[in-house]
């Protein structure tokens, strides 16, 4: 079944929101998502095995960003576990659910933002927040 324009708008929405919730805690997405045209898969493939934790997004050449990805896929491990996600915010949740399933260490670099999704949205083991997360928190509830 063929993704429609309001989902597609959906989850353009979401990849905005993760992407700025990295900004807005001053670390960086890019360490974490990778992303390449589809001319140099290739590229991808032979970057998984150097690859700790992270996703990786494939677009077509010429694509825009609103015309979504053809591939997202999910590597722990230098792994490819999942692939054929339609979106960088299903891919996000699928690594924080492997994450916290396997009971893994999250990225250093992007702990305060995995800290906010399992913490403050997920509300798991929310009550130990770290003072930056706590801020963030109190900004959202006034």
């Amino acid at each position: 079944m063929a993704p429609t324009a309001r989902s597609e708008d959906i989850e353009l929405k979401r990849d905005s929101v993760l992407k700025s919730l990295c900004a807005y805690l001053k670390e960086d997405s890019n360490s974490i998502i990778k992303e390449y045209l589809n001319v140099r898969s290739e590229e991808a493939e032979s970057a998984i095995p150097q690859t700790t934790m992270g996703l990786y997004v494939i677009r077509n050449e010429g694509a825009q960003e609103e015309d979504g990805p053809e591939d997202v896929g999910v590597i722990i491990e230098g792994v490819e576990l999942l692939s054929n996600l339609r979106s960088i915010s299903s891919g996000w949740a699928m690594l924080f659910g492997l994450i916290y399933t396997l009971n893994l260490s999250y990225p250093q670099e992007l702990k305060f933002t995995f800290e906010f999704l399992q913490k403050v949205l997920m509300n798991l083991d929310g009550n130990k927040l770290s003072p930056k997360i706590q801020s963030l928190k109190i900004k959202m509830l006034q």
